[in-house]
């Protein structure tokens, strides 16, 4: 399936694709006309282009390869702009070609993309694979400890060597509140006693004030 807001475009690929064997089971010229024709013929590949007006091709990927666990998509686009090609990706696309690439590249690209291979135009193949090393290495936000802001301002006393009741005085709130917090930030981070408490406040840096 070829998806492309310029008929011409559309209609050259579509034909140069069907003499090289391959069977077009339809095109499309925007977003929303995309996943509604991908869902009622469930096309192995879908070729997409990424500016479509209104609703961009990186909506539609989405859609598409949410809905439709055998459709793949591959993103023919003018744009080899680095925030468009990650877009893409995490949008689900499973390949990114420029429309500079020959009739060639493009044939091998639609043949690998229905085997199931990541295919990207030379040079951009290294920019998805170092995003994804970047995301890996990076701390996933989501699966951070939850503190309120109380809880935070209490283990940042505890971390200063504060008793519960010097706590409770200096935050103005009763000393079983303090209490109540200190036990929930422990089940929160799972540890086990004020030692560790402390010790993880530290490694945090939470003994040391905000504002310096």
């Amino acid at each position: 399936m070829v998806v492309d807001d310029h008929p011409l475009w559309r209609d050259g690929v579509a034909r140069d694709l069907s003499e090289r064997g391959f069977d077009v089971v339809a095109t499309a010229g925007d977003a929303p006309s995309a996943v509604r024709i991908a869902r009622a013929v469930r096309p192995a590949v879908v070729l997409m282009d990424l500016n479509l007006g209104e609703q961009s091709g990186v909506d539609a990927t989405r859609l598409i390869t949410a809905e439709l666990s055998g459709t793949r998509v591959l993103v023919l686009s003018a744009s080899g702009e680095h925030d468009d090609v990650l877009e893409a990706v995490k949008a689900g696309a499973s390949g990114y070609l420029v429309k500079s690439a020959s009739c060639e590249e493009l044939v091998a690209a639609v043949n690998r993309t229905a085997s199931g291979d990541a295919v990207f135009t030379a040079g951009l193949a290294g920019l998805v694979l170092g995003e994804y090393r970047r995301m890996a290495a990076a701390p996933d936000e989501r699966d951070k400890p939850q503190l309120t802001e109380r809880e935070t301002e209490v283990l940042r006393l505890v971390a200063k060597g504060l008793t519960a009741r010097q706590i409770a005085t200096r935050l103005v709130i009763s000393h079983r509140t303090v209490e109540n917090h200190v036990q929930s930030t422990l089940r929160k981070l799972q540890l086990h006693n004020r030692v560790e408490l402390a010790r993880y406040a530290i490694e945090h840096g939470l003994d040391v004030d905000p504002e310096g």
